[in-house]
């Protein structure tokens, strides 16, 4: 959607995925999530944020995959009130069943993996980011209904 209105897409979980290649680890929930906390670890917490960065250029750019107040923090000093931050959300049940859907090679493997994936994640601060977001979509309809409250959205933000 954010395409069609104009939006260039920068996907955070392209360039975790690109190092966990660029160092040979398979594309798993375990090693892709591994390493991406890892790196938080030695790094801090807005290293992927960081590492995100050079890939953001023109004026109408949509980064998907922010995960943390420290990411924000670092898009909120590069980018000052040009930045709104629009938060998705959808019941664990509704991820849960759309992730077996995807079916991607880095999802979580089980019902308990996508539990420890979605506390990792609260633990990196994802919480303040949703709970302080400028926009809130909840996504617990159809593809179509999701798509009309998007282009809403991102139309008043940026129209």
């Amino acid at each position: 959607m954010a395409q069609a209105l104009g939006f260039s897409i920068v996907r955070m979980g392209d360039v975790v995925r690109e190092e966990a290649l660029r160092r040979g680890l398979p594309i798993s929930d375990a090693a892709v999530g591994g390493m991406a906390h890892a790196e938080r670890q030695v790094h801090g917490l807005g290293i992927w944020a960081e590492r995100t960065l050079p890939r953001i250029s023109g004026e109408r750019v949509l980064v998907d995959g922010l995960r943390g107040r420290a990411e924000l923090e670092i898009f909120r000093n590069s980018f000052g009130d040009d930045l709104s931050v629009v938060a998705v959300h959808a019941s664990p049940r509704t991820r849960y069943e759309r992730m077996l859907r995807r079916r991607r090679t880095d999802d979580a493997g089980s019902i308990e993996a996508f539990g420890a994936r979605d506390l990792r994640e609260l633990s990196w601060g994802l919480g303040d980011v949703i709970a302080t977001a400028d926009v809130m979509l909840v996504n617990e309809g159809t593809l179509e209904e999701f798509r009309r409250a998007a282009r809403t959205a991102l139309g008043r933000l940026h129209g």
